[in-house]
């Protein structure tokens, strides 16, 4: 990503965790990211409702396709970080939605692999994930899937995960 470019670690789990708080505020769903070389493509189905008198059905589903530069991307992040700090209305701190909880923890999973970039395709809250990762003989292309199970599990032993980085060693 161009934003930590030079960085000793890329913070996928900030972006897509920001990027996944943009689609629990709009209700999107069905998610397909792209990384581009300035920032991130993204499409997924939004919905929506049926103006029209003579429709079947009084809802439908939209397809958005959205470009996420960097610029936004980094306003994103602050704008996470803003909210995570803030309380709501009866005092808590507000509660994460579903893709934002998912995307914070394959960032995580994204940043241990330290891909060159990202593609991700989600369903049904599964995921597929295609690293462009580094090898011997020039890069190659890694996949990784998530189940909707895979993905409960990562969120609920996340906090755990974080006490144990928090943790301070004992000097031996």
């Amino acid at each position: 990503m161009r934003i930590y470019e030079g960085a000793p670690r890329q913070n996928y789990q900030e972006v897509l965790r920001s990027m996944g708080a943009y689609l629990d505020q709009r209700g999107m769903r069905e998610v397909l990211l792209v990384e581009a070389a300035d920032g991130f493509i993204l499409q997924a189905l939004l919905p929506g409702l049926d103006e029209s008198k003579w429709a079947e059905t009084p809802a439908h589903i939209a397809k958005e396709s959205l470009s996420f530069l960097d610029d936004e991307i980094a306003r994103f992040m602050d704008e996470g970080l803003a909210r995570r700090g803030t309380p709501g209305p009866d005092g808590d701190q507000p509660m994460a939605g579903f893709y934002e909880n998912a995307f914070r923890v394959l960032g995580s999973y994204i940043d241990q692999q330290k891909p060159h970039d990202i593609f991700m395709l989600e369903q049904d809250h599964s995921f597929v994930v295609r690293l462009l990762m580094p090898s011997r003989t020039g890069p190659r292309h890694v996949l990784a899937e998530f189940t909707r199970e895979d993905i409960d599990g990562m969120v609920a032993s996340a906090p755990q995960m974080r006490a144990q980085v928090m943790e301070p060693r004992a000097a031996g």
